[in-house]
Parts: C-alpha cells; sequence; structure tokens
C-alpha cells in the first residue's frame, strides 16, 4: 500500500538529517490545515530556530512528487502537506480489492505473542454487570491484536480459589440437601453462601471451619476437591451461555487453582532474594521505597493470596507462551494491587522482557443515569439477563419499524448485544460507562444501531446493484468532490487507526472512527445521487460504496459487533 505519511517522512529525513522525523509528524484535526503536518516546534531546540524559520527552510529544500504531494503550506510554525487524491483513491480501491475484510490488518506482530487475561468472574457467584466491561474491552483487544498479526492468547483467570470456596463447602456440608444446584447452580450456590456468610459473622467457629476447609482444598483433600471440581463446572456452564451471546472466546480457563502447585516455588524464589520478610505473622514484601503497602505472599494461617497466584501465573505465562506483552484487563479499583504486583515480579528471577511488558488495563465503572448499579445488598444485575433485555428491547422497536421483516429474531439479537458492545467501547474505557436504554438503543445517535444501520445502507445499495463493478471499469476522477474525498481520506487511514488502538489498548479509537465513516458515508449519499443515469459515475459510487461497507464490517467485527444485513 502506498504510504504516504512514509513517504513524506523519507523526503523530511534528507533535509533535516532527523532519523525518526516519522514520529513527529501528526494529522491534523482540522482537515482545512492538511492531510499531514510538521509541527516545527519540536525542532527548534535541536535546530535552534524560530519555528516559523525551521518551517521555511524546509518547504524550500524539500523536493516531493506532485503525484504524491499537491501542495505545501507554512502556517504558524506548522508544515502542512495536502496529498494528491487521485494515487490516494487509487491506492485505497486496489487494497481493498486485494485484501477485502482483511484490509487494514498487517503482520506488526509476526512472531510475536500477546497474552490477554480477562473477564475472569468468580466461580460460583453470579456473572453480573461488573464483569461486562472486562470481557468486552478484553474481546475486542483479543481481535484487534490478531488483526494486526500477533499470536494472541486469551486467558479467563477464574476466580476459583480463596476462602469462599472454604465458605462454600462448609455451607453445601450444612445444607447442600436443601438447594437443587443442578438445575439452577448460580442462584442456589449464592443463596447457600449468603446462608454460611451470615452464620460466620455470628459464630467464629464457623469461620475458622470454612478456612480450614479451604486449607484441606490447598492440600488436596478427596471431599474438598470433588466439591470444588463440582462448582467449578456447573458455574462454567452458565458463563458460556453470556460468553456465546457475547462471542467471547478464550484459549486457556486456567484459573487461580490452576496454580496451587505452582505457588511453593514462588515464595522459595522470594525468599532467597532476601526481600520476603515476616509481618504480624504473614510474609510480605515491603514496597515502602514505591511509596506503597506490602504485598502480602502468605497469611499468617500459611494459606496463599491473590498475589502469589497471580505472580505463579505470570512465571508460567513468561515460560509458556514467550510473550511479548502481558495484558491485564481489570477495574481501576485494582491499580494499586497491579502496581504492587508488577514490582514484585521483578524479583522472579525472569528476563526483563517480560517483567518489563506487564500491562495493567484499566476500567471505569458501569453506571445507570442514576449512579452506580450496585451488585452489593442483593440487587445483582445479572449479565445475561440484562443481555436478554437488550435483545428483547431490540425485537420491539424492529417490530415498530419493520413488522415484516425476515429472521427478526436473529437481527434483534445482532442489534441488542451490538447495542450493549458499542456502548461500552464508545469512550475511553478509563470513563465510567453510562448505561441507559434509550441512547444506546437510538438508531439514530452515535451508537451500535446506528452504525448497523448505515452498514445495512451500503449492503441494500450494493444489493440493488447486484454485481459490483470491476475495479479496472472505475474511473477515480469521478469521485473528486468534497464529499467523496472526504470519505475516502478517512478510510485510508483504518489500518493506522487499528494500530493506534492497539498502543493504546484503546477500543474507542476504533469505535469513534467507525462513527465517522458512517458519518461521511450519510453525507456522500446525501449529496450524491449513487444510481444514477451516466453508468461510469454510477460504477464509481457503488465501489466507494462497497468500500465503505467492508471498513464498517471489519471495524465492527474488531469491536466484536455482528453487523445484519437487513433491518
Amino acid at each position: 500500500m502506498l504510504d504516504f505519511k512514509k513517504i513524506i517522512a523519507e523526503e523530511l529525513k534528507k533535509v533535516t538529517n532527523i532519523e525518526n522525523i516519522e514520529e513527529y509528524i501528526e494529522i491534523p484535526t482540522n482537515k482545512e490545515m492538511g492531510d499531514y503536518s510538521l509541527p516545527c516546534f519540536k525542532l527548534a531546540k535541536e535546530m535552534k530556530k524560530a519555528p516559523q524559520m525551521i518551517a521555511n527552510d524546509i518547504k524550500e529544500k524539500l523536493n516531493i512528487s506532485e503525484n504524491i504531494v499537491t501542495k505545501i503550506e507554512v502556517v504558524n510554525g506548522y508544515l502542512n502537506f495536502y496529498i494528491n487524491t487521485l494515487p490516494l483513491t487509487s491506492t485505497l480501491f486496489e487494497e481493498i480489492n486485494a485484501k477485502k475484510e482483511a484490509y487494514g490488518s498487517s503482520n506488526l506482530g509476526e512472531n510475536k505473542t500477546i497474552v490477554i487475561d480477562y473477564s475472569s468472574p468468580n466461580i460460583a457467584k453470579p456473572f453480573h454487570i461488573g464483569h461486562l466491561r472486562s470481557t468486552v474491552i478484553g474481546g475486542a483487544l483479543y481481535k484487534i491484536y490478531k488483526f494486526l498479526g500477533y499470536d494472541v492468547v486469551g486467558i479467563n483467570h477464574l476466580g476459583d480459589y480463596g476462602t469462599q470456596f472454604g465458605k462454600l463447602i462448609e455451607g453445601y456440608k450444612r445444607w447442600g440437601a436443601e438447594y437443587n444446584i443442578e438445575e439452577n447452580p448460580i442462584d442456589e450456590l449464592t443463596k447457600i453462601y449468603i446462608r454460611i456468610n451470615n452464620l460466620c459473622k455470628e459464630d467464629e467457629s464457623v469461620l475458622e471451619a470454612c478456612r480450614n476447609n479451604f486449607k484441606k482444598l490447598e492440600e488436596g483433600d478427596p471431599y474438598c476437591t470433588e466439591l470444588w471440581q463440582k462448582f467449578r463446572d456447573l458455574s462454567l456452564k452458565e458463563f458460556q451461555k453470556v460468553y456465546d451471546l457475547l462471542g467471547v472466546k478464550f484459549d486457556s480457563w486456567n484459573g487461580e487453582a490452576f496454580y496451587s502447585d505452582k505457588m511453593g516455588e514462588v515464595i522459595e524464589i522470594l525468599e532467597k532474594s532476601g526481600k520476603l520478610v515476616e509481618s504480624e505473622g504473614a510474609k510480605v514484601i515491603n514496597l515502602d521505597e514505591y511509596n506503597m503497602p506490602p504485598c502480602i505472599i502468605e497469611k499468617s494461617n500459611g494459606s496463599t493470596t491473590y498475589a502469589t497466584r497471580d505472580l505463579a501465573a505470570i512465571m508460567y505465562r513468561a515460560r509458556t507462551y514467550d510473550f511479548t506483552k502481558a495484558i491485564y484487563v481489570t477495574s481501576y479499583e485494582q491499580i494499586l494491587h497491579f502496581k504492587q504486583l508488577f514490582e514484585v515480579a521483578k524479583l522472579l528471577g525472569l528476563d526483563k522482557k517480560y517483567t518489563d511488558n506487564l500491562i495493567h488495563v484499566p476500567f471505569g465503572m458501569v453506571q445507570s443515569k442514576t449512579g452506580t448499579m450496585s451488585t452489593r445488598g442483593g440487587n445483582i444485575i445479572k449479565l445475561e439477563d440484562l443481555l436478554k433485555e437488550a435483545i428483547s428491547r431490540s425485537a420491539k422497536i424492529i417490530e415498530e419499524k419493520n413488522p415484516n421483516l425476515e429472521n427478526k429474531e436473529e437481527i434483534a439479537k445482532k442489534v441488542g448485544i451490538g447495542a450493549v458492545i458499542f456502548n461500552d467501547l464508545y469512550n475511553s474505557r478509563i470513563k465510567d460507562e453510562i448505561f441507559d436504554w434509550d441512547t444506546m438503543l437510538n438508531f439514530n445517535g452515535e451508537t451500535g444501531p446506528y452504525l448497523q444501520y448505515m452498514y445495512v445502507r451500503t449492503n441494500s445499495i450494493l444489493e440493488k446493484v447486484g454485481e459490483l463493478p470491476s475495479l479496472s471499469n472505475i474511473k477515480i476522477e469521478l469521485l473528486q468532490d468534497e464529499a467523496s474525498i472526504n470519505l475516502i481520506k478517512e478510510m485510508y487511514s483504518f489500518g493506522e487507526i487499528v494500530k493506534q488502538s492497539a498502543e493504546k489498548n484503546e477500543p474507542y479509537i476504533i469505535s469513534r472512527y467507525l462513527i465517522n465513516i458512517a458519518q461521511l458515508f450519510s453525507s456522500f449519499y446525501n449529496e450524491n445521487k449513487i444510481m444514477c443515469d451516466d453508468m461510469e459515475t454510477q460504477n464509481a459510487r457503488i465501489y466507494l460504496t462497497y468500500c465503505t461497507s467492508i471498513i464498517l464490517k471489519t471495524g465492527a467485527g474488531l469491536l466484536g459487533i455482528q453487523m445484519p444485513d437487513k433491518m
């Protein structure tokens, strides 16, 4: 693909002798300021001149072909480049014609492995709305990195270990016969857990029995292990219903329990480092020098912690996957945990290429219009119920707008699930997500349904035509009006947008981009009659419509959103 930015950078390098000059080149937010811009403020210190003077000097010396750049302007210390739209259009069409749904993909990640730890619900507890963001953000990052050529390992680090299982085992021992956990596992196990938890508050000896159960589980007690396995299997069967609705997959389901026999090595290594010290009967790593509280590795009763298991997981993943990056997608409430974890991981004796590439990708909370959507105090919003509600609401809207539509159920599912996913991924992940049915299911706003509607519109046009015109018959000079060029330029940058999204671990960059594409197509559609008397003009506009449909479908797919053919 003709890379205009790279070509400009090569010419700038000849004039400035700055090797990494490409890193300085920006895409102006105001399109009137060109397609690419070099802010010369960044060069002022190095070149010991005023930015305006630097920009003028570079412009005088540059010799870029008019086939690439039609105009270069100096504006307030910026050197602005205007790309020749004919080769740009030709490059875009040829690339999409060759790659189709793979347009924008790359081999950037060839022979590199990315490990992504996401979703990670707790066994025997409801899969609730609090898990939505980790599941959706992680699922999108998984697809984005794959698209860029990385080997990606999606890990569901299940919460299948810890003192809560000691409580659950104790509750089941006492009252298991009263509950039908086979038929309704999560709800029934939750009832048992709440009941035993309340009893623990009243009776310290019951709490002690629960702790002992967990200790037995760690030691491989057959009865405790058998019960734990049963709880785990029943829970996973329930969780899978949600993953199927969201279209999310994992390569590994190794949860915390998987590392139960791997924590001894962690403790041994940390003891040899001389950094593991006793504190109130527990074993900790002091992190005073990093202004953090100590990281507890072993509790006073000898049982392990989240941190111990996470450290064992880091060692296992480094050895098993030889990862380039290990990404953890969890809420911002766990920022301190991961800061502690990544510091302690440096003591494990692993190569720096692993410990320097442990990345926490935090995200904000899910809130309703009136406040936090809490899971405490019995106010649990189950994710499966929420997704089914989205499908049901979408079905009602479709019934009102297009009652004769075929495959209404399947389309309602794509619209409802797509709306939930898009709403989650439309803003920077660190922002709290506002959950508002009216907004997210609006077909006219910056929403998933709007995106799907615009794709359906492109699909409808292409269906009317029947056979797509051959690229060799397309006269790109017939697409030089402002609306067409704005759309073409935006589509050309798709590959760059996907890379930016991966670099920042921010799927919202793609979400915002797709809305922009949809809006630009709407302008193109409104200002240009696509089906017209002039067959050459029609063919050119049809081909641009086809390219738009490819990018909308591919981009939405990277977010985990399926596109319906009709609506």
